[in-house]
C-alpha cells in the first residue's frame, strides 16, 4: 500500500514509533524505536539498535505493526505489513543506512535495518474525538499540555 504525503508527514514529525512483533509461537513484543523514516512508495525502515528480540521475532514471523502518533494532537497511524531484516550484504542496505544515519548520532551504530512493507494502514484517533465530535486539534493540544504539564 502506497504511503501518502499525510502518512509520510506523520512519520517525519514523530520522535518515537512503536514496533510490534510476535515470536513464532505468537508471543507479542512491542518496542519503542527512535531512528526511522519512510523509504520508497510503501515501506518504513527502522534502525535496529539494541533490538535482539525484534530481530529474532521478525526472522521467525515477518508480520509486524508500527504505530506513529502525534502525542499532543493524539492522532496518528497504525501500519501493518511484512517485515524483513536487511543486513550489510543486501543491495539496498547502503541507501537505507544513509537515510537513517542522518537521524542517528555516532553513539548509536547499527548493522541491520528492519524494512516494513506496508500492506494496511488504519488511523489512530484519541477517544475524545469520537465521544466529542466538536473537539478540534488545537483544543486537544491545549488539553494535552495541561494534563501532562507541558
Amino acid at each position: 500500500m502506497e504511503l501518502t504525503q499525510t502518512h509520510k508527514a506523520y512519520i517525519d514529525k514523530c520522535v518515537l514509533c512503536w514496533l510490534a512483533t510476535a515470536s513464532k509461537t505468537g508471543e507479542p513484543n512491542v518496542s519503542p524505536k527512535e531512528i526511522f523514516t519512510h523509504f520508497g512508495p510503501d515501506a518504513i525502515i527502522i534502525a535496529n539498535i539494541a533490538s535482539p528480540q525484534t530481530v529474532r521475532n521478525i526472522r521467525d514471523n515477518p508480520q509486524a505493526c508500527a504505530s506513529f502518533i502525534d502525542i499532543l494532537i493524539q492522532k496518528g497511524f497504525q501500519m501493518k505489513g511484512k517485515a524483513e531484516i536487511i543486513g550489510k550484504d543486501h543491495p539496498d542496505f547502503a541507501k537505507m543506512h544513509e537515510a537513517l544515519s542522518g537521524l542517528a548520532s555516532d553513539q548509536f551504530p547499527f548493522g541491520t535495518v528492519t524494512r516494513l512493507t506496508v500492506e494496511k494502514i488504519k488511523p489512530i484517533v484519541a477517544p475524545r474525538y469520537v465521544l466529542y465530535p466538536d473537539t478540534t486539534e488545537e483544543a486537544q493540544v491545549e488539553r494535552a499540555r495541561r494534563t501532562y504539564g507541558l
